[in-house]
């Protein structure tokens, strides 16, 4: 009993000496990457609220468009995307976007299903098939 035990506790002490060799990075961070940090993630909420709204989301539908494909696309889309698409959100004149920003959405998702990164619309074929 008394060898098992001294077995284990060397075994178990080597264990964690290896353990513990793993490699840890710090480093500073500055405030122009803090900051674009947070306009990234800015971005996608205000991409996601915009497609909450009742107007928004009532115009989708018509299209047949469902607002969860929609969600699912703007978590997989890049930061660069994100930022187009509400750079050119901002640039709809203020009170007729809503149809400007459907109109946007069901383009991205067009191109994105000709290139085959979604299949949301059956009558579009990608440039794979």
């Amino acid at each position: 009993m008394k060898a098992f035990r001294r077995t284990l506790v060397l075994f178990l002490s080597i264990s964690l000496i290896f353990v513990s060799f793993g490699q840890a990075q710090a480093a500073l961070i500055s405030n122009s990457q803090v900051l674009h940090q947070s306009e990234q993630a800015n971005g996608k909420k205000v991409l996601l609220q915009t497609i909450h709204r009742a107007d928004v989301q009532g115009q989708l539908l018509s299209m047949g468009v469902n607002t969860a494909d929609i969600e699912n696309r703007i978590n997989q889309m890049t930061q660069a995307e994100i930022a187009q698409v509400n750079q050119q959100l901002d640039a709809l004149p203020a009170g007729g976007g809503v149809l400007g920003i459907i109109v946007l959405i069901f383009i991205v998702f067009v191109i994105t299903d000709v290139i085959g990164a979604t299949n949301i619309f059956p009558f579009i074929h990608s440039v794979g098939d």
